[in-house]
């Protein structure tokens, strides 16, 4: 059996990624070692790799792997593991999906049913690549998942390019409109087309979304957010101005307003412009900016007069993760699944986060052919 993999080591904004081999584990009790197929650049990995915000304390002296959007193969079980977490039998070899974090269980987020917002979550991510169990991270040949984690079999007609995202992005757009009740006859706003906003419009449509507008300035974006089920596009190279988005908004929703808008930007000054957009007694979906630090004007007395309802949603619990997998499987054949990633070797991961982040590609996939 290999004895050693290869991991791409993070040591700070502005420095290049190093590939190095460490020790493949030997997983404990409950525990699975993954062999890593694909592992996708997700846009809060371009914040860590710009070093945004407090994410610049990302930065070690000693290499951090980072990433956690990605797929694989069952490499070996930790003594008890014989099944998936529905139940179906696992086996060295299997294709899985999993969480990338931990929920404990324990704390008062999990014990209310919470386990998304589990403040214990991501430690399993800080350990150092020198220590057990050495792959913490997605840019490798391994990921180590501990027993808390969720792992599902991949259905055989999901191919690892569709299934590299369903981890984090699918599962949490899924998460995060399910919040938001958006349902049959909704009007849809989604604010960015990356990857968070291509999959929104999917899942947006598969849950009876009426419409679906998608804003972004990229054109290969939105071609392929029109191909998974746009309705409208807004290009904002042509309406250049904030009142101008929101009016053609409110002309394409009957001069209402969006039911539901989604921020899967990742920029504050979206935000504002997009609580706009929000008919009365709407909801605002925030899931793009993540890290904390930064902020918005906001007019409370029209979130209170109009009604609007904001959820914020990071990550997501084991079912979502369980039902993104279920609507990959049900759109193999009628959606561009295929098309949301461009593959680089992970020899070429500093090349994939330059073309990423220059919005050269919607999103970078990073295949493990070692």
């Amino acid at each position: 059996m290999t004895t050693t993999g290869r991991a791409a080591l993070f040591f700070g904004p502005g420095t290049p990624l190093e590939l190095v081999d460490l020790p493949v584990p030997e997983p404990e009790p409950g525990a699975v070692v993954v062999r890593v197929t694909r592992a996708n650049i997700c846009g809060s990995d371009l914040h860590i790799w710009r070093g945004d915000g407090y994410l610049s304390a990302m930065a070690r002296a000693d290499g951090r792997i980072i990433g956690h959007e990605m797929t694989g193969v069952v490499h070996a079980l930790g003594a008890g593991v014989t099944t998936d977490w529905t139940g179906n039998p696992l086996a060295e070899g299997d294709r899985v999906a999993y969480q990338y974090f931990a929920p404990c269980g324990r704390c008062r987020s999990c014990t209310r049913g919470m386990t998304e917002a589990c403040s214990r979550s991501f430690k399993v991510l800080q350990g150092k690549p020198t220590e057990f169990p050495y792959f913490r991270g997605a840019y490798a040949d391994y990921f180590y998942l501990t027993p808390q984690m969720a792992v599902y079999k991949v259905p055989d007609r999901v191919t690892d390019t569709m299934v590299a995202g369903v981890n984090c992005a699918l599962a949490q757009v899924i998460m995060g409109l399910e919040r938001v009740q958006m349902g049959m006859g909704d009007r849809v706003v989604i604010q960015g087309a990356g990857g968070l906003g291509v999959y929104a419009t999917a899942v947006a449509r598969d849950r009876g979304a009426e419409t679906v507008i998608v804003i972004d300035a990229l054109s290969d974006r939105l071609d392929l957010a029109r191909r998974m089920g746009a309705d409208h596009t807004i290009d904002m190279r042509e309406v250049t101005s904030p009142d101008e988005r929101v009016a053609a908004v409110k002309d394409l929703t009957g001069g209402w307003g969006a039911d539901v808008v989604c921020e899967l930007v990742g920029r504050p000054d979206a935000i504002s412009e997009g609580l706009r957009m929000v008919g009365i007694g709407g909801r605002y979906l925030e899931i793009g900016t993540f890290y904390p630090g930064t902020s918005l004007e906001l007019d409370p007395g029209f979130l209170v007069m109009a009604n609007v309802r904001v959820e914020a949603v990071a990550a997501y619990d084991a079912p979502s993760l369980q039902r993104a997998l279920g609507f990959l499987d049900r759109h193999v054949d009628d959606l561009p699944l295929d098309h949301v990633v461009v593959d680089y070797p992970l020899e070429q991961i500093n090349e994939a986060f330059v073309d990423q982040d220059a919005g050269r590609v919607t999103r970078a996939s990073l295949t493990m052919t070692a």
